[in-house]
């Protein structure tokens, strides 16, 4: 069996594999987020943090909440980091400088775990375990509340409640996040991932030195890492690591994990709104783009062009043999298209058009199908555009599951389009611009180019890998970038709940003649073609200078 037919058959064993958990995890998330029942534990968990969980709250009630929890979480694992030198289980590393501190909390708490650290030799367990992996599934819940907020407001009338940030909060981490990631690590370790706290042990000698492994809790990481898109790894390889992803089937499952929920929740937005074919239309929109995308990849990455390239198979610079090429090819899609920024090969490495499909993935806005819950909120942005473009052209007043998209919805709407590209072009030109930050490059020219273009493109849209040429640990890119990823995260999620505020006050338009059928594969392709055009004129002149030139070089 070739390579190129194993990897086809890897790719349709996955889209069974999502299709069969789509209508059951949809399903039963819709019901997690409209359930008037309050759980025991949940109940307890309310009282300790002093909140009712039956209390409405409008929109800005709703934002504070997000922005002051997240603030909490910014300010205790900046803390955890910094006193880690003093605390049990630290495996005798020290605290954390503050400027990277900085950078890891922002990273974490933002969902976006980007890393300027190796993991396993900066991090002990009870940072690793009792900070890093417990923002893994807070972070992925608030995308996810924030995401039924919106939905709120397109299946809400006469009013602007959102319902409750912290039921909502709980609610996504007790019932469905936990309870995911107990079955995804039991199928880790199955494939043979480890989960231990033990120290740190000499494993050997190489090239005249001692060779040093830490064990930990890995695959209880792994899970929720994958699951709410995060991406942040036990060791610095990442999923390219044995012990986090230990063969093509825990591989294959990985990828399995980063488009469960976001593919899901087309369907939970379905049943919410009182119309599963609404779904389906986002969901097809996603898929395209999201199968699209691997199918270039992998065509990218197979291309045999000279003779190393002939007698490997394909590109397998930077790629883990026991992966090989689709193996990869279908991760780095999955994860830069998802907010997961997990890696089991080194971006770096791919071909110019290959670096290239993964940056414009991230510049997409990862929402096919995107992140746990930002996926769905973007591509909900994205469609209320879609929808006004559509009534430019017929001269008539837009409308999205009968609510009107004027003036108001259309402004919060670009706004929410325009905050991820000021900040990663904003940043990157300052960085080219200055002579310290270049000096972090391993690369010149277009390829040099393309490795801060893709830092600030994953920091900003909350991504989180990276090009893997970048040394990213100085004052200026920790410093830049954590704050690209607090802005690229919170800025956004403004302007998310105040449309789903302003939509939640409209009284519903009754649909007629001229009403554009927002449920039907037009309206997709539509959604698509709006998508692919935006990015393309935003980012097509910064992607000509790195990965285009460099592709068209080679």
């Amino acid at each position: 069996m070739s390579s190129q037919i194993a990897g086809v058959l890897q790719l349709l064993a996955l889209i069974a594999a999502l299709a069969l958990a789509y209508r059951p995890l949809g399903d039963y998330m819709a019901r997690v987020y409209s359930s008037e029942k309050h759980y025991t534990p949940e109940k307890w968990i309310y009282k300790v943090i002093g909140a009712d969980p039956a209390a409405e709250m409008r929109w800005p009630a709703y934002l504070r909440g997000v922005l002051a929890f997240s603030a909490a979480s910014v300010l205790l694992l900046y803390l955890m980091q910094r006193v880690q030198g003093s605390l049990p289980g630290s495996l005798g590393f020290s605290s954390i400088d503050p400027d990277q501190a900085f950078n890891t909390a922002a990273s974490f708490v933002a969902n976006t775990n980007w890393q300027s650290y190796y993991g396993e030799q900066a991090m002990g367990h009870v940072v690793q375990t009792g900070g890093l992996a417990v923002q893994n599934f807070l972070s992925a819940a608030v995308g996810m509340a924030v995401a039924v907020a919106l939905v709120r407001g397109f299946a809400r009338s006469r009013t602007g409640e959102l319902g409750n940030f912290w039921a909502d909060l709980v609610r996504g981490t007790v019932r469905i996040l936990i309870p995911v990631s107990v079955i995804g690590a039991i199928v880790l370790v199955a494939c043979g991932a480890i989960q231990n706290f033990s120290g740190i042990h000499q494993v050997g000698q190489f090239m005249g030195s001692t060779q040093e492994w830490n064990g930990g809790a890995v695959a209880s990481q792994e899970a929720i890492k994958e699951l709410g898109t995060n991406g942040g790894g036990y060791f610095n390889a990442n999923a390219a690591h044995p012990f986090e992803n230990p063969n093509p089937l825990s591989n294959l499952f990985e990828i399995f994990l980063i488009l469960l929920i976001p593919f899901a929740l087309t369907r939970t937005f379905g049943r919410l709104v009182g119309s599963l074919k609404q779904g389906y239309a986002i969901l097809g929109a996603m898929a395209v783009i999201w199968i699209g995308f691997t199918a270039l990849m992998m065509w990218t990455e197979f291309a045999h062009r000279g003779p190393a390239f002939e007698i490997a198979g394909g590109a397998m610079e930077g790629k883990e043999t026991r992966f090989g090429i689709a193996g990869s090819s279908i991760f780095a899609v999955a994860t830069t298209l998802t907010s997961t920024g997990a890696v089991n090969s080194f971006h770096s490495s791919y071909t110019g058009f290959g670096g290239g499909i993964t940056l414009l993935g991230m510049q997409l806005g990862e929402i096919a199908p995107g992140g746990v819950g930002s996926g769905l909120y973007g591509m909900l942005i994205m469609a209320v555009i879609a929808v006004f473009i559509a009534g430019l052209m017929v001269g008539r007043t837009p409308e999205y599951l009968g609510k009107k998209i004027g003036t108001r919805q259309i402004t919060f709407a670009a706004c929410y389009l325009l905050i991820t590209p000021a900040l990663v072009l904003g940043f990157t030109a300052v960085a080219l611009a200055l002579p310290t930050p270049g000096l972090s490059m391993t690369n010149s020219g277009a390829h040099g180019f393309s490795e801060i273009l893709y830092a600030y493109t994953s920091g900003a849209n909350n991504n989180g890998s990276a090009f893997a040429g970048l040394n990213a640990d100085t004052q200026w890119f920790n410093t830049t970038i954590g704050i690209a990823m607090l802005l690229g995260r919170f800025l956004p999620m403004v302007f998310v709940l105040a449309l789903a505020g302003s939509l939640a006050e409209q009284k519903p338009v009754p649909a007629t003649a001229g009403t554009l059928r927002t449920d039907k594969p037009l309206y997709a392709g539509l959604l698509v073609g709006t998508i692919l055009i935006i990015t393309g004129l935003t980012y097509f002149p910064a992607l000509a200078l790195g990965p285009l030139a460099e592709g068209l070089a080679s």
